[in-house]
């Protein structure tokens, strides 16, 4: 049994009096420790799937399961306890907030997680210097530069150990250096186990990835 397995997922909106099939009848597989990339134009469905990977939305019908468990069936508290302990998410936007620090916006997910005031700050101190913003503790998202934020933005993500690492677009507001500098970092974190799975648009990313999935029209077309 795969890692992460998705089975025959739909996920339908409704616009007015036209029916939207973002997924239809999409089937995917990720083991564990893979980097995964979902590549496709815009509606091609690929962020819905990150979404409903990551426990942000339900399928309209279909299966996903991860580590045995069938994420699709779990209620908003089991959906929320899900991207709590399992997911950790980068968005293309940082989605820092801007009156805290660098510390304390890498604390902020573990206290919802219940860590205690010490254990939360070394951590995230910890892990900020993994990324190489030890002398940047305290600093504010202003005080930072777009690829430093998305450094405090990863730095968070991993804050509560997750199984998965799911980014969408984590490079698309970088320049193509420090979008390198930011993939090169995801993939030592891959290498030493971290299990990621990464949308967009540019083919750059791929040459990260242990496998790009082809998205077309709600459909997994083809991979490589």
């Amino acid at each position: 049994m795969a890692f992460i397995e998705v089975t025959d997922i739909s996920r339908r909106f409704v616009m007015g009096d036209t029916v939207v099939k973002a997924l239809d009848g999409v089937d995917l597989q990720v083991e564990r420790g893979e980097f995964l990339c979902l590549m496709g134009p815009s509606g091609s469905g690929k962020s819905t799937l990150l979404n409903l990977l990551g426990g942000l939305d339900t399928p309209t019908s279909g299966l996903i399961r991860v580590g045995g468990d069938n994420i699709a069936e779990l209620d908003e508290n089991g959906l929320a306890d899900y991207r709590r302990k399992r997911v950790g998410f980068i968005f293309q936007s940082f989605n820092l907030l801007p009156t805290m620090t660098a510390l304390q916006n890498v604390e902020y997910p573990m206290i919802f997680a219940g860590l205690p005031p010490a254990e939360r700050q070394q951590r995230a101190a910890q892990l900020l210097t993994a990324v190489g913003l030890g002398d940047r503790l305290d600093h504010k998202p202003t005080e930072l530069s777009g690829g430093q934020q998305q450094r405090v933005a990863v730095a968070r993500s991993l804050v509560n150990q997750p199984d998965i690492l799911l980014g969408d677009e984590p490079t698309g507001n970088l320049d193509t250096k420090t979008g390198e500098e930011i993939l090169t970092m995801l993939t030592s974190l891959n290498q030493g186990g971290q299990t990621i799975i990464l949308v967009t648009h540019d083919p750059r990313v791929t040459k990260h990835a242990s496998r790009t999935v082809h998205m077309l029209d709600g459909h997994i077309v083809g991979e490589e």
